[in-house]
């Protein structure tokens, strides 16, 4: 089978918006979340906490274009385009066919859809709505509105699976080229922060609420006095490419996708299941070709709630035991929910290559039910060459992905 590289990387987080300044809030241990004081005004919302994403210019597309889109598209969008410039891949070759696109999301624009649906509740009907409103609240709005941005006319897929959903897509991705159905995709997910998302969380008391005061402080995964995860946005996308195809063009290779993994827990749609999880990680290794003792550095899905982390770290415990260094990318972030599988990959990609590991922002105190493994709580510079990347999702839904620096 064919092997697959990265070859381009475009990045839209509540760390900031290019590569330099995400590696640079990594290492330095910079919090990309902030109070959410228009929350307030939402009745019952006790959480008013998440990461935004500021500092970009929507009229970078093309105004017409921007007619079908809600935030969520037009980051993903924006991020495509990043990620096909860094490639160096030309408008032609994106409309010949052998280039398609993969990109996840939770939903449409929640933004868009909570106006659409207020306007119908408010008029009794669809008087005065947009044509273009439907175009931003479906499923695949992200992954359609980029593609036509860019001109794809090889497949397109749209994954939709939640905390799972950008993680997919890149295997879905890293399977088309290794099977040779198509020599470049272009992969991951965007998420668009909405207090219903907020919302969703906190009814389930699996929203942080105790730092509201405090943002920065939150989320704390694996800590004793964590309490809950911080919901947040971006779009992270991936260029894949065939290797071969990569090495003749003298493409700069990021990294390589050494193995994927997916399965779903089948018991239950909202708790963890520590045997799906389990599941998951063997079977990303032996995609791969690796044993537990080949894996240098862990990125973890822990997201600060407390079923969830406890789980995984049992998991990664009865795998890896405690040597491999383990941490969680959303102490910065947040949980960028359908993102977050692609931003977390990247955000490896980046320590690999710059030769450092960022801890566990927040971490202070190891909580007891995770233990046994090794948290990093302080930066270590050390050069990882393969990383095992987690993405669970609501649905029982699992997703694994190792990635290697020996893409050249």
């Amino acid at each position: 089978m064919n092997r697959v590289v990265v070859t381009g990387i475009g990045i839209l987080s509540p760390l900031g918006n290019d590569k330099a300044a995400v590696a640079e809030g990594l290492r330095n241990g910079r919090s990309g979340i902030r109070r959410m004081a228009e929350w307030q005004k939402i009745k019952g919302l006790q959480s008013f906490v998440g990461g935004e994403v500021t500092g970009f210019d929507p009229q970078r597309i093309p105004r017409p274009a921007r007619r079908t889109m809600g935030k969520l598209a037009i980051m993903a969008t924006i991020a495509s385009d990043d990620a096909v410039r860094d490639a160096g891949l030309a408008p032609e070759y994106l409309r010949s066919g052998r280039a398609g696109l993969s990109i996840g999301s939770t939903t449409g624009s929640p933004q868009s859809m909570s106006e659409s649906f207020s306007d119908l509740a408010l008029k009794g009907g669809i008087e005065g709505q947009m044509g273009t409103s439907f175009m931003k609240v479906m499923g695949h709005s992200a992954a359609a509105n980029a593609a036509v941005h860019l001109g794809i006319t090889g497949c397109v897929y749209s994954p939709t699976a939640a905390c799972a959903s950008s993680a997919q897509a890149i295997g879905l991705g890293y399977d088309l080229i290794r099977h040779g159905q198509q020599e470049v995709m272009i992969c991951g997910g965007a998420e668009e922060l909405h207090a219903t998302t907020a919302g969703t969380f906190d009814i389930v008391h699996a929203a942080s609420r105790a730092y509201n005061e405090s943002p920065d402080k939150t989320p704390r995964p694996f800590d004793a006095a964590r309490d809950g995860l911080a919901v947040s946005e971006g779009a992270a996308i991936m260029v894949l490419e065939d290797r071969e195809r990569a090495l003749s063009r003298n493409a700069c290779i990021y990294a390589e996708i050494l193995g994927f993994a997916t399965c779903c827990d089948g018991a239950h749609i909202a708790m963890p299941s520590g045997e799906g999880m389990l599941r998951c990680m063997r079977s990303s290794l032996i995609s791969a070709g690796l044993e537990p003792g080949d894996i240098d550095y862990i990125n973890a899905h822990a997201t600060g709630t407390q079923i969830g982390d406890a789980t995984e770290s049992q998991g990664i415990k009865e795998i890896f035991g405690g040597l491999v260094p383990v941490s969680s990318s959303k102490g910065h972030v947040g949980h960028t929910i359908g993102a977050c599988g692609s931003m977390e990959a990247i955000f490896s990609i980046l320590m690999m290559r710059e030769g450092f590991l960022a801890p566990t922002l927040n971490l202070e105190h190891i909580s007891e039910d995770c233990s046994g493994i090794n948290h990093l709580q302080q930066t270590v510079t050390v050069q990882a060459g393969k990383i095992l990347s987690n993405s669970f999702a609501f649905g029982g839904i699992n997703a694994s992905l190792i990635l290697g620096n020996t893409g050249r």
